[in-house]
């Protein structure tokens, strides 16, 4: 299959391909939209089995970040960048140098930011040879970490959900958080303070017993979280986490929660609808990071500083596009992530007229 071919390639204005013999940088860049402004989104160095699967990943994530800041209502595109690589034992600041000649090259049309298995520290040598990086301190528009931002949308979204499943609040439900990271540990303390009882798993076991001293939540093992007898579903991790195997063991009502690309596929949108379960579409819920972000690059652009009312009112307004999207899910009797994905269609499409 060409990458003309490929599914994801769908409505991509540009893919590039970045090699540096020197480094050994390996980097795709995928820009799925600039309709609505220069392409924003992470980089992520992950070991990809092939550079298919490393297009792959670039194309979906691209595309979703383009959903993702039009349902934010921001004035950004969508793009991603993914080096080939593993993050524990080939990163280099010359490499990620070289990273930044190649987003530089693109001349203001796509943005960086931080993603899995790239750090604060990894940018700093990124911006060392472009200036379109954003997620980083040392300059008045800097916006710090976005992790508190996005568990902050996250969890309204998730007190939502609740509210129209369950016609109830948070005090006594009980969730299953797949993930304690950065975004999954922050997530946990509200959903705690606001009276839930709280499930929790991850791979990193300092993570989990951190989470677990703070919240009082119970730990079970990986696997064990899909298993768990609970109102709500978090997930917080890796995306894929919703499966043609995964879903029929879900005893939750609700699916909401901070992971990318959360649904394996196209068709399982349509099965967790039929078993009668709310999904909260993915890039509407995790909205709360880029609109951090997106206040850093209006600061950079225009010379000001950090504007958090501007981020405020932003989240404010992402509750109410999630009510939109679960609201007319409901109406309609339609998959929300099929709603979702009409709304950020034509808002996208909106702006390219």
């Amino acid at each position: 299959m060409t990458l003309f071919d490929s599914p994801d390639f769908e409505g991509h204005e540009g893919v590039h391909a970045f090699f540096d013999e020197k480094t050994g940088l390996k980097s795709i860049i995928a820009i799925h939209s600039t309709a609505r402004g220069p392409a924003a989104g992470g980089c992520r160095m992950w070991d990809y089995s092939s550079a298919d699967a490393a297009i792959t990943d670039a194309l979906r994530l691209s595309r979703g970040m383009s959903y993702k800041n039009a349902m934010a209502e921001l004035d950004l595109g969508g793009g991603k960048a993914v080096i080939i690589g593993d993050s524990r034992s080939q990163k280099t600041p010359e490499l990620f140098e070289a990273f930044g000649r190649a987003v530089d090259s693109l001349n203001g049309q796509y943005w960086t930011a931080e993603d899995v298995g790239v750090s604060p520290a990894d940018l700093e040598s990124t911006r060392k040879t472009t200036r379109f990086v954003a997620g980083l301190e040392g300059h008045a528009a800097a916006s710090g970490d976005p992790s508190p931002v996005t568990a902050e949308g996250v969890f309204r979204g998730v007190r939502l959900c609740v509210e129209r499943a369950l016609n109830r609040d948070l005090n006594g439900v009980h969730v299953a958080i797949q993930g304690v990271g950065h975004v999954g540990g922050y997530l946990a303390e509200k959903l705690h303070a606001a009276g839930a009882r709280l499930t929790i798993a991850d791979v990193n076991q300092p993570a989990l017993e951190a989470v677990a001293a703070k919240t009082g939540a119970q730990i079970v093992p990986t696997d064990a979280i899909f298993d768990v007898e609970a109102d709500v579903f978090a997930p917080c991790a890796l995306g894929g986490a919703i499966s043609a195997a995964t879903l029929p063991r879900l005893k939750a009502k609700i699916i909401a929660g901070a992971a990318n690309n959360q649904l394996a596929d196209a068709t399982i949108g349509q099965a967790v609808f039929e078993r009668g379960l709310l999904y909260a579409p993915d890039y509407v819920i995790n909205g709360g990071g880029i609109i951090n972000v997106a206040a850093e690059i209006r600061g950079l652009e225009s010379g000001t500083s950090f504007d958090g009312a501007w981020v405020a009112a932003k989240l404010d307004r992402l509750a109410l596009t999630l009510a939109e999207v679960i609201d007319q899910s409901i109406a309609e009797k339609r998959p929300a992530n099929l709603v979702a994905d009409e709304i950020a269609r034509a808002r996208i499409a909106a702006a390219r007229a």
